[in-house]
């Protein structure tokens, strides 16, 4: 039976127990990055969330399947279907093809993904390879009554989804009443969105559409590829908090209008923002950073991982220097706890489940508590402390070493992905070394154990692994 795990659900407001849709299974969407410029770490809080909760998810024992989207095309300057393609003003600034500009982003984007040590989405759909969808979906909503055409533009009657405003607590009727009049405006009532914008005959970024060329909205983007991809009705959204309204607001009304007004995400997660040294992000502040940025100030891949992680993401994480220089000093202490029970435990295949179990009870039952790392990292913590003690006290076993070397392994970088550093292995050398392993197992079925030796030493050296014998199979992993 699978562990129980709490959401706080941002549709509720309330913190529930997570019941699937599908027994054992869980779907998620991420909303991805909009590829005009390299992601900043404040988009990457929100990514890291995403990760943490496919992790905690796949720890407790479920089958996870995850979209992380990437928008290149229709995410105007303005939220409020006012300005121009972010991407297109790149491109025009940078006299380059739009195309061209997002396809180096979002190579970027996963570049930085990789550095962060985030886990790959199973899906990664671009905006532009489901244009399809989004007219089908759009002309549902026409269909439905939802949607309305006027000059090749079509547009959500906002109004008529009386729950607009459920998942970011505004009520429709404030919402209408401050929303902005403007001359000449196309839109029936001005809280009205796009769903389908016209073309200028110069626009760089078009299709063909039942209504002319044009490019389709921002919001209508993300409904299309997640019921393509997850069904009408998936498990849970994930974003940040300044997606929550219009964007994810947009979303549900154009789901749940299309589809006969059913539930179309069960779990709403929202990452607080970040703050830099106390204060919002910014350019002109000098306090705005890409991964690329703390990578050419010295600091290394898991350590900004640690650091985006380290605060709940329900509560505002103020990042700084000293963020960092914490982040280091934690997991060099890590490793110093790790490499002693490995040198303690040295041929030792047993373990102490009374010793380890307590810890992992706590570190799992933090995690499935709304991703609470503060908890879960205390808990690591005290079992580092505890561990540093019994070895002062010269009463660590081996047994006991072998059990917390295991945790750290096996439990808490499952989650954290911090405990080995940075080093690249490439497929050619993964052959090479499963082809090493498989000769030094041939030599030590004919008990020629100088050779064997020999074998392994020549793997650790060449490659930077160390390999793990093991219940008769021989696995390896990089060197700390």
């Amino acid at each position: 039976m699978l562990p129980e795990i709490f959401l706080q659900n941002t549709l509720t407001g309330k913190k529930e127990t997570f019941k699937p849709l599908k027994a054992g299974e869980v779907k998620i969407y991420s909303c991805g990055p909009t590829v005009y410029d390299f992601a900043h770490i404040g988009n990457f809080r929100s990514f890291m969330m995403a990760d943490l909760l496919t992790r905690v998810f796949e720890y407790a024992g479920y089958k996870t399947t995850k979209v992380q989207n990437i928008t290149d095309v229709g995410h105007l300057v303005s939220d409020h279907d006012e300005g121009e393609d972010k991407i297109l003003k790149k491109a025009r600034l940078e006299k380059k093809d739009p195309f061209a500009i997002a396809r180096f982003f979002e190579d970027a984007f996963i570049e930085d993904e990789k550095v962060l040590r985030i886990l790959p989405p199973d899906h990664r759909p671009r905006a532009t390879d489901y244009i399809t969808e989004q007219i089908n979906l759009t002309q549902k909503l026409i269909a439905k009554g939802f949607a309305y055409e006027v000059n090749g533009s079509v547009y959500f009657r906002t109004e008529q989804f009386k729950t607009y405003g459920q998942l970011s607590k505004n009520k429709l009727e404030d919402l209408i009443a401050g929303a902005r009049i403007e001359i000449n405006d196309e839109k029936e009532k001005p809280l009205d969105f796009a769903l389908w914008k016209k073309a200028e005959p110069n626009h760089l970024m078009q299709w063909d559409s039942p209504w002319g060329r044009g490019y389709p909205g921002w919001h209508i983007e993300c409904s299309a590829m997640s019921q393509k991809l997850l069904g009408d009705h998936f498990d849970i959204h994930t974003g940040g908090e300044d997606n929550k309204f219009p964007h994810h607001e947009c979303e549900i009304a154009q789901n749940e209008g299309a589809n006969g007004g059913h539930k179309s995400v069960n779990y709403w997660l929202h990452t607080k923002h970040l703050l830099v040294d106390g204060e919002k992000m910014s350019k002109s502040k000098g306090n705005f950073y890409t991964i690329r940025d703390l990578l050419k100030k010295g600091w290394k891949g898991e350590e900004i991982r640690y650091a985006l992680l380290s605060a709940h993401y329900r509560t505002t994480l103020n990042f700084s220097e000293n963020t960092l220089t914490q982040a280091r000093s934690s997991i060099a202490r890590m490793r110093e706890a790790h490499r002693i029970c490995q040198e303690k435990s040295k041929d030792q295949y047993d373990i102490n489940e009374n010793f380890i179990l307590p810890y992992a009870n706590e570190f799992q039952r933090a995690l499935n508590d709304d991703l609470n790392i503060p908890e879960a990292l205390a808990t690591v913590f005290t079992l580092i402390q505890d561990l540093m003690k019994k070895r002062e006290l010269n009463q660590l076993t081996a047994a006991q070493a072998r059990s917390a070397g295991l945790f750290f392994e096996k439990d808490f970088d499952q989650i954290f992905s911090v405990l080995f550093p940075e080093k690249i292995i490439s497929e050619s050398e993964k052959k090479e070394i499963e082809t090493l392993i498989k000769k030094r197992k041939q030599v030590r079925n004919d008990k020629d154990w100088a050779t064997s030796d020999l074998i392994r030493n020549q793997i650790e050296s060449q490659f930077g692994v160390e390999l793990i014998d093991e219940s008769g199979t021989t696995t390896w992993r990089i060197k700390q």
